[in-house]
């Protein structure tokens, strides 16, 4: 997840200057340290338009392989390696998670962090802070949510960025 310093995570345009190649094997290890990603229909609709046509770039293969599971209760179909979750989307992912080699990475897809946080279904999470503040726009962390989080990693970046891992603290 890409976060300014005030937490916004929206249109994530604006981390375009920063990109080198510390955030570069950054977000490589994690993606190819998964067995599938997880999207909400938003990221998902994006990722499909863009990544098909990538092929050769850094990634693509990897990102055009691997399995996905889009949460929607909107869409009828979704191509691109994809599978449909569209209804009780916190109990097919729980039910996901216990299936073997099933090492999950959700890019992006706020709305459907929030839903599994409020369910405990998020293990680890590794944010890229930026060191800029947006002032407006969506925030991973919304107003009245609250979490308790034990600080995993931290790896500074190239040009004041910050690679953050945390897990939640369970009681």
């Amino acid at each position: 997840m890409y976060l300014s310093l005030d937490g916004v995570m929206e249109n994530p345009a604006w981390t375009a200057p920063y990109w080198n190649d510390s955030i570069a094997k950054f977000q490589s290890d994690l993606m190819y340290g998964c067995d599938a990603l997880l999207l909400g229909r938003v990221t998902y609709q994006g990722f499909a338009a863009a990544w098909p046509k990538m092929e050769g770039q850094p990634g693509a293969d990897r990102m055009n392989s691997l399995p996905k599971f889009v949460a929607s209760t909107t869409l009828d179909t979704a191509e691109w390696n994809a599978s449909l979750i569209k209804q009780n989307i916190p109990e097919e992912v729980a039910r996901l998670k216990q299936q073997p080699d099933q090492n999950l990475l959700i890019y992006g897809s706020g709305e459907l962090i929030r839903t599994l946080m409020q369910h405990d279904l998020i293990d680890e999470y590794h944010l890229m802070v930026y060191p800029l503040v947006l002032g407006s726009g969506k925030r991973l962390f919304q107003e009245g949510v609250q979490a308790t989080l034990q600080l995993l990693d931290s790896k500074p970046l190239d040009k004041g960025v910050v690679g953050l891992i945390y897990a939640p603290v369970r009681a």
